[in-house]
């Protein structure tokens, strides 16, 4: 029999609770700080230029040369720095043709996964790692089978779209979409993996 508390941290945490917290927070991005303005609290309360000081004692500010307006620089192109992969573009759905020759089977489906009676961070974890190995053994069409929940609200089927989109999955995934109901029909997805580079 196991003691209340085994295996607990000081937090009360076991290392599941740890682990789902990290998936947690790995997943938020944080907001975009917005720089504040400098104000300078030593020496004078404010400095300000001449003509603005000229301004504040009640005599008309110097006329300006006008100046010719300038357009801004055009944007240099995005280069890529050398020993960095290429950015991805996130994966779309697959070609109705391509889908006819897998559903066909005219072109082989290589590998398989079923992702019933796992929870939804499991299920992620699982079909990482799945496609990540079938990308690396060369294969280029899989069936990750989801199943559709009851009445059609399967949690892992609702999520499986946001994992295809992740950037982890870019340089492995190139398309995906519904099964043909030979296949499993809604709850499955044919997955087009790419060349490995």
């Amino acid at each position: 029999m196991k003691r209340k508390g085994a295996g607990r941290d000081d937090n009360g945490l076991t290392p599941e609770d740890r682990r789902i917290w990290g998936r947690v927070a790995g997943s938020v991005t944080p907001p975009r700080l917005r720089k504040a303005a400098r104000i300078a609290t030593e020496g004078p309360a404010l400095s300000l230029d001449s003509s603005a000081a000229s301004v504040a004692a009640g005599a008309k500010p110097m006329a300006r040369p006008a100046s010719k307006r300038l357009s801004p620089a055009p944007a240099a192109p995005a280069k890529t720095l050398p020993g960095l992969p290429r950015a991805r573009k996130a994966p779309e759905d697959l070609e109705p043709r391509r889908k006819q020759r897998i559903a066909r089977e005219r072109d082989p489906i290589e590998a398989r996964i079923d992702l019933h009676g796992f929870g939804r961070f499991e299920a992620e974890d699982q079909l990482r790692g799945f496609l990540t190995t079938c990308q690396a053994r060369g294969m280029r069409a899989v069936l990750v089978i989801t199943g559709q929940g009851r009445l059609g609200g399967g949690v892992i089927r609702a999520a499986f779209a946001e994992w295809m989109q992740a950037p982890a999955l870019r340089t492995v995934v190139s398309g995906y979409t519904v099964a043909h109901q030979r296949h499993g029909g809604n709850g499955a997805f044919y997955v087009t993996l790419r060349r490995r580079a």
